[in-house]
């Protein structure tokens, strides 16, 4: 699969939030420097100080001052869903969002059953989102029904 194949609709902040945090997650159980985290994904500086401290106050992250201070993991990262991270950078996904609005709507004609599709994309999307966590990306080790979606692209 190509990255113009890969390409969904992930703002920068959530990419680099999810980077920075497998980051951390692959070096478990130290702290883990700035400068150490944006040399290994290449990012920039201000924005992931940033999203860290958002990662904090979201409890995802723990950080410690000083000289041998650093970052870590505030859970396991078995327990840390892409969702999670989505939500602490982005925040909660808008009630009014276009599929709802939508849905909302008459379809007629050849759109008739246009709503029930993107009913199905939101799922999708959240099943993939939710059930993800970061231990599976790092390891490889994906739930099952992600990889059939990625086998099935």
């Amino acid at each position: 699969m190509s990255c113009e194949d890969a390409y969904v609709d992930i703002s920068a902040k959530t990419d680099y939030a999810v980077r920075a945090l497998l980051e951390l997650a692959a070096r478990e159980p130290s702290l883990v420097k700035v400068d150490a985290i944006i040399a290994e994904q290449q990012l920039p500086r201000k924005f992931v100080e940033a999203i860290l401290g958002e990662l904090r106050r979201a409890g995802l992250v723990r950080s410690q001052r000083g000289a041998d201070g650093g970052y870590a993991l505030a859970l396991p990262a078995s327990e840390i869903t892409l969702g999670s991270v989505i939500r602490a950078v982005d925040g909660p996904a808008r009630r009014g969002s276009w599929t709802t609005d939508r849905m909302r709507r008459r379809y007629t004609g050849v759109a008739a059953h246009l709503p029930e599709v993107w009913v199905a994309v939101r799922a999708a999307l959240r099943q993939v989102r939710d059930e993800t966590t970061l231990q599976q990306v790092l390891t490889g080790r994906l739930p099952s029904h992600v990889r059939r979606m990625i086998r099935s692209t």
